[in-house]
């Protein structure tokens, strides 16, 4: 069901959110055709009115394993009348998981079947167990995101909708390579979007322990963090190729930011590693 990674785990040590209904019970889910909302759940494309909920629709249906040789599985979701009816394109949608010693590789490749081109923005939501396996004594905010060199962070505002103000720009830190994790941080800002992460990488690091995740995500030019409420034990940080409508956005689905079109007969591929360290 959605093609979610359901455990990631390094011998016994569990690193994944384990789906707690009690905080949140999805655990990565995959996000296609949109990231984030649209406003009022619907909006215009060159086929018709798309009406999507929150991170679209492959979390929705089941995807049928395609291949399965013990280190790569790969998932298949392919268009059908009742896709169609909330996003008016056909398209295949092969999830792939792939493990490399300690890393694992997550890979959405995109195939546009049809005769016009194929709008949309994709994204990964793994969410992380805090405190991390090995480090049960640490707390929430003994923890920081750590990013491979300085930079100045500028975050766009975000309201109760979900939808993105990036006229108001809020910075979170200058010429630093860290940002302390915290939940009035985060439920402040609703979620925190960073925009060109350098290096497209980042740590998830116990401050006392040294134990965390590394993410690298190679194309994705958007890297959101969430966690569900103040005591919540976990943190989704979600590599992103695109993002929730904004303010100086058209309202038609194929000008939402960093939307790829993809030509007849094209496919895409994006990727993001995640280490456990």
């Amino acid at each position: 069901m959605g093609a979610q990674l359901m455990s990631l785990k390094v011998g016994d040590a569990e690193y994944l959110w384990q789906g707690d209904p009690s905080y949140w019970p999805r655990r990565a889910p995959v996000l296609f055709p949109c990231v984030g909302c649209l406003r009022g759940d619907e909006s215009m494309s060159a086929q018709g009115p798309v009406r999507l909920k929150r991170h679209g629709i492959a979390r929705l249906y089941e995807h049928r394993v395609v291949e399965n040789d013990g280190r790569k599985v790969v998932f298949e979701l392919c268009s059908s009348d009742e896709t169609r009816a909330a996003y008016p394109f056909d398209f295949k949608l092969d999830m792939s998981y792939e493990v490399d010693g300690t890393s694992l590789t997550q890979t959405f490749s995109v195939t546009n079947p049809s005769d016009v081109e194929l709008p949309f923005t994709l994204g990964g939501h793994p969410a992380f167990n805090v405190p991390v396996p090995g480090a049960e004594g640490e707390a929430f905010d003994d923890y920081k995101l750590l990013f491979p060199e300085k930079w100045t962070a500028k975050v766009p505002r975000i309201d109760e909708s979900g939808f993105h103000d990036f006229g108001q720009m809020t910075t979170l830190f200058e010429d630093a390579r860290e940002m302390d994790l915290s939940h009035e941080l985060i439920e402040r800002l609703l979620t925190i979007v960073f925009c060109d992460v350098p290096g497209n990488r980042v740590s998830l690091v116990g401050k006392k322990s040294g134990h965390g995740v590394e993410l690298e995500f190679p194309g994705f030019d958007y890297l959101g963090v969430w966690t569900a409420s103040a005591d919540a034990p976990f943190v989704a940080i979600e590599p992103w190729h695109g993002c929730a409508d904004a303010y100086d956005e058209s309202g038609r689905f194929e000008d939402k930011r960093d939307t790829i079109e993809l030509a007849p007969g094209s496919t895409c591929e994006l990727s993001f590693t995640i280490t456990p360290f």
